[in-house]
C-alpha cells in the first residue's frame, strides 16, 4: 500500500514496489535514481527532457526529502 511521506506530498513509500524506498509520485523512480542524476544533467531541463515523466517540484522535493533525512550530528575527525 503506497503512502506519502509526511511533509512530502510528491515521495511516496509502497513496502511492495521498489524494495519499499521512497519514490517519486508512486512512480518506479526512486529519490535515489533522482538525485544520482542530477549531477550529469547541466540543468533540470536537460534531465525532465530525458525524463518527461519528471517535474521540477519532483526533483526540488527529492532534494529537499534528501537534505531532512541527513543527520545534523557533528562529525569530529583526528587527523593521525
Amino acid at each position: 500500500m503506497k503512502h506519502s511521506v509526511n511533509g512530502f506530498a510528491r515521495v511516496t513509500i509502497d513496502p511492495e514496489m521498489m524494495n519499499g524506498q521512497p519514490c517519486i509520485r508512486g512512480m518506479r523512480v526512486t529519490v535515489r535514481r533522482v538525485l544520482e542524476m542530477l549531477p550529469n544533467y547541466p540543468d533540470w531541463a536537460a534531465l525532465i527532457a530525458d525524463y518527461p515523466e519528471l517535474e521540477p517540484e519532483d526533483i526540488a522535493e527529492s532534494l529537499r526529502f534528501a537534505a531532512q533525512s541527513l543527520d545534523d550530528h557533528i562529525m569530529v575527525h583526528r587527523a593521525a
